[in-house]
């Protein structure tokens, strides 16, 4: 009889490839698309020696955000590096430029290398600054226009943090539908559903093999999409509290409320993971329901890279389990 658990490996959906995080060490697997080999590098896992101030509950969350996005934006921009795909886009340019009779240039010149060291902190820039407008000032600018007209409405401030709330999740879904439709994402999404499948699979104290990996359910309660909807639901009620009117200042105010509602999100993502009742299903059900579009069913290819990944992060002393 297979003994099943929960485990606090976790795990991100790269350029084909997944990376899976354990409480030792991380490991990235990578299929280039030109040889077809997968490539595995590993890495200690960082902030398991933080302080314990770190490790409180509410605080934790949002250094293991900050951690989180951060080494994970790293693991993306590798695997961009070892999956070819930058080579194997150049070669078809080069190859259409030959058939047109044009002169092909045999590597990246000097200004090619400094356009593209530039435009990653500025398209990170402006990212900050489109997702500042989408999801904190136009939301209030909307209210401020419906309102406009009716001032005893306009002073709710229960009726104005859920329709905040709301159009943010809105916007926030149609964002993921949208991104889903271009080819490129929805491999990544198929990537995502790999991961989630198996880590499944190692908690259900399967062995880890594509057939066995395959089977599982694809939609995990402590995935990051959930913890995402869960801060825009924790940010709503939080929103009821900053009853200010100026949009500059509600701005500011919900910028600086923001690790609040991490800290929080943060917490019922665990809580919600740990657990499997009602009232984990309910914490859950958001999350899940916008995973089945942020996970796509994988192939096995990217199901093997996936178990290569999970295999190199298992810890022998069982130290990842909750």
């Amino acid at each position: 009889m297979q003994m099943s658990k929960k485990t606090s490996i976790g795990g991100q959906a790269l350029l084909e490839g997944i990376m899976m995080r354990g409480p030792e060490k991380t490991a990235m697997a990578v299929r280039n698309v030109n040889t077809q080999e997968i490539i595995i590098e590993e890495f200690p896992t960082k902030g398991k020696d933080r302080a314990k101030f770190f490790k409180l509950p509410f605080i934790r969350g949002i250094f293991n955000m900050v951690d989180s996005l951060s080494f994970g934006y790293k693991c993306l921009m590798r695997s961009a590096d070892l999956s070819g795909i930058e080579e194997q886009e150049a070669a078809k340019e080069a190859e259409k430029k030959a058939a047109k009779g044009k002169k092909v240039k045999e590597g990246p010149t000097w200004f090619d290398t400094m356009f593209e060291k530039l435009m990653m902190p500025i398209a990170t820039v402006l990212a900050v600054v489109l997702a500042v407008g989408l999801f904190v000032y136009l939301p209030m600018q909307l209210w401020k226009w419906m309102t406009a007209s009716a001032p005893a409405v306009a002073g709710n401030y229960y009726l104005r943090a859920c329709f905040e709330g709301i159009l943010r999740i809105i916007v926030f879904v149609l964002y993921v539908y949208l991104t889903a439709l271009i080819p490129d994402i929805k491999r990544t999404y198929m990537f995502h559903g790999a991961e989630h499948k198996t880590i499944f699979c190692y908690e259900a104290g399967l062995p880890l093999t594509v057939e066995n990996v395959r089977k599982q359910p694809r939609l995990h309660p402590r995935c990051g999409t959930s913890f995402l909807i869960l801060m825009l639901i924790v940010g709503i009620i939080v929103s009821i509290f900053i009853r200010v009117d100026n949009l500059v200042l509600r701005s500011a105010l919900k910028l600086l409320t923001f690790p609040i509602v991490v800290g929080c999100g943060y917490e019922l993502i665990k809580f919600a993971g740990r657990h499997d009742n009602i009232v984990t299903r309910v914490i859950s059900a958001p999350g899940k329901a916008l995973q089945k579009i942020t996970t796509k069913e994988p192939d096995d290819d990217m199901i093997e890279c996936a178990i290569k990944a999970m295999e190199l992060v298992i810890p022998d002393d069982g130290s990842d389990a909750w």
